[in-house]
């Protein structure tokens, strides 16, 4: 791949989720700007696929079978990739599923298995990226796919909200332990994006309050925003390029918020 001014150019970074959705667009633009990409996700066939798609294209990419539950699986997956790419510079951990149910009718297993996927995966992933980081000595950047619920809240969405909450707090620590290491950490909060996890949504929504599919998206998920407008994956993927290019612990422990004004602070 050619570019005027690759902004990644030497980097190895390994995107979680990365599959499809935001995962993928991130992907595919760390790989333009330069950067060495480990697609790591659930499914395999999926990440194998946008590997090959950027090898085809002039860039360097693997895909990783991780599931961001299993500690062993996260373990590996990060020491093919730093084995096979040559290090690790930049983590996206941005794997996440969604269940949308009131609290009084939500399954402990369903509470468990949000919380595992979005926090437990998230600190699993950081602390072996953490060490390769560390003995590495050339610093780093981590990024977190939060989400506007990482600032508000909404019914329906409890585990999800938790979780997302939590990330803010995982991304300060990391900010504060990793500054001495040149290691950065910040937090992408998207409002809705029309990712195959979005649109699952929108039917479960519709059927929870009474509505249209058409009213769900005006209604509630983008009754809020400036424009009206939903936020695509190219917007998070340009804000995931900004936080993994910025070289100084200047930008650390931060996050912005990609939701077209749907939540401003």
């Amino acid at each position: 791949m050619t570019h005027a001014a690759m902004k990644l150019k030497g980097k190895t970074a390994i995107v979680t989720g990365a599959a499809s959705g935001i995962g993928r667009e991130i992907a595919l633009l760390y790989a333009r700007e330069g950067a060495r990409v480990a697609i790591a996700d659930l499914n395999q066939t999926g990440a194998e696929g946008v590997a090959r798609e950027i090898e085809a294209a002039g860039g360097r990419a693997i895909g990783v079978a991780m599931d961001v539950t299993s500690e062993d699986a996260v373990e590996q997956g990060i020491e093919t990739t730093a084995k096979t790419l040559g290090g690790i510079d930049i983590l996206v951990s941005n794997a996440g599923i969604q269940i949308v149910k009131s609290l009084d009718q939500l399954a402990y297993a369903d509470w468990r298995r949000m919380i595992a996927i979005h926090l437990d995966g998230a600190f699993l992933s950081t602390r072996a990226c953490l060490r390769h980081m560390y003995r590495q000595g050339r610093g780093g950047s981590i990024i977190y796919m939060g989400s506007v619920h990482s600032k508000l809240a909404s019914a329906l969405k409890g585990p999800y909200v938790a979780a997302k909450h939590g990330l803010i707090g995982l991304c300060r620590t990391v900010a504060k332990e990793g500054a001495a290491h040149r290691v950065r950490a910040n937090v992408i909060c998207p409002g809705f994006v029309l990712t195959p996890l979005v649109k699952s949504q929108i039917p479960e929504l519709a059927r929870a309050n009474g509505m249209s599919e058409d009213e769900v998206a005006k209604k509630i998920m983008l009754k809020d925003t400036a424009d009206g407008e939903f936020t695509t994956t190219a917007d998070v993927a340009e804000a995931a390029l900004f936080f993994a290019a910025f070289e100084t612990n200047a930008l650390t422990g931060q996050s912005i918020i990609v939701s077209h004004g749907w939540h401003m602070e």
